[in-house]
């Protein structure tokens, strides 16, 4: 994959090029600043961009904004953000233009190479990857009212399972209970939120509860 890196701190950044480049991907550009995000974009038009949502100058949410300016001149690029917490506004404003593509981790999640790997490929294959932290915290924001409140505890696990773009197969095993029985849940899922099903890939699935629970969904 052809990537485009935006991160201040050279040393994570240096790490980044180095981890992409020894699995077999090329760095095309990398930006230290928010200003020099979308122009290096537009330029190299990468398979996929890893942010970081605080840059220089202001250190506030330059690569959000860049994100989001990229995403409005290239609509289908995939964009995965890192962030040092969970800012939830961010991943809010973020996931409104459209979860796929989209993947927003933690920082301490880089350290965990396979899991970052896993995700960057998820994400340039038009998923979506959000770190756990973050969905648990979406989820919680928006359970004290509404149909959330009708999901079964074992319903809101998969729930937050599938948000985090894992695949039928792998909840089950993360579950221990059968395959079976999480579709079972995941139709009851979208029965109690009035979601329709979708029977293509998971982050279409993904996009639908995300916009639910963000509020602005068309269901």
């Amino acid at each position: 994959m052809r990537i485009v890196i935006a991160e201040d701190n050279a040393l994570l950044r240096e790490g980044l090029v180095l981890l992409l480049t020894s699995s077999g991907h090329e760095v095309v550009a990398d930006a230290a600043a928010g200003p020099e995000i979308l122009p290096a974009l537009l330029e190299h038009r990468p398979d996929v961009a890893v942010l970081d949502v605080r840059l220089p100058p202001t250190f506030r949410d330059e690569g959000l904004r860049a994100a989001l300016a990229a995403r409005a001149e290239l609509p289908d690029l995939p964009i995965l953000v890192l962030s040092q917490y969970v800012e939830e506004t961010y991943a809010a404003e973020l996931l409104a233009q459209g979860a796929q593509g989209i993947g927003y981790l933690l920082k301490d999640r880089v350290g965990r190479v396979e899991q970052f790997l896993e995700a960057l490929d998820r994400v340039a294959a038009g998923g979506t990857a959000l770190d756990p932290e973050v969905v648990t915290q979406l989820l919680t924001r928006k359970s004290s009212a509404g149909p959330l409140q009708s999901l079964t505890a074992r319903e809101r696990e998969v729930l937050e399972h599938m948000a985090q773009g894992k695949a039928n197969a792998t909840i089950a095993a993360e579950l221990t209970v059968s395959e079976r029985a999480v579709s079972k849940h995941i139709g009851s899922i979208f029965a109690k939120l009035g979601l329709e099903p979708d029977d293509g890939a998971v982050h279409r699935r993904v996009l639908a509860v995300l916009a639910y629970l963000e509020g602005r969904g068309g269901h």
